[in-house]
């Protein structure tokens, strides 16, 4: 399976979006059924996906959660503030041997839609690239739907997997 550098950008932002702030709480996302948006900021075919996540306040914790575990590790530097209303995130961080330097600005109200924008440099280069943009764009759609569970995802393809299941943060309730 090839990986997108607007895959890794997902990644990366979930890292560096939920890493602890100092003196900002990063806001939560309304529960319910998200649209998210992805793209690597060019028109590029196949360089954007759009997927579904179904979300609850406990989930949206969790992934949270998880991506500043993954950013513990891997970064060497994450720095989020509030500049003018909009959350800068810049941060330094490995993907195996390449160290990733990204600048990423969000904006949005986080309850009904939110855009991150982010630019990020390679080194040494990441799949022969030295650099990379990826936009996301995210917009409340409503309740989850029938059937799905916080943490669900229905990906692009119409595949659909739990992420925190995969990831091993969700316990199943017995």
């Amino acid at each position: 399976m090839k990986i997108r550098p607007s895959a890794i950008a997902v990644f990366m932002w979930a890292g560096a979006a939920a890493m602890p702030a100092l003196a900002i709480d990063y806001p939560a996302r309304k529960p319910g059924l998200w649209e998210i948006h992805t793209g690597d900021g060019t028109a590029a075919k196949g360089a954007s996906q759009t997927i579904q996540q179904c979300i609850d306040a406990a989930s949206d914790k969790a992934l949270r959660d998880m991506g500043q575990g993954m950013g513990k590790d891997t970064c060497t530097k994450q720095e989020l503030r509030n500049e003018g209303g909009k959350l800068v995130v810049d941060s330094v961080c490995g993907i195996g041997p390449t160290t990733a330097t990204s600048h990423a600005v969000m904006s949005g109200d986080f309850s009904s839609a939110y855009r991150m924008e982010s630019k990020s440099t390679y080194s040494p280069p990441l799949m022969g690239r030295t650099e990379g943009s990826a936009v996301i764009e995210a917009r409340w759609v409503g309740p989850c739907k029938a059937g799905q569970k916080p943490g669900d995802m229905i990906m692009s393809n119409g595949m659909k997997m739990n992420v925190l299941d995969v990831m091993g943060g969700h316990k199943s309730k017995k």
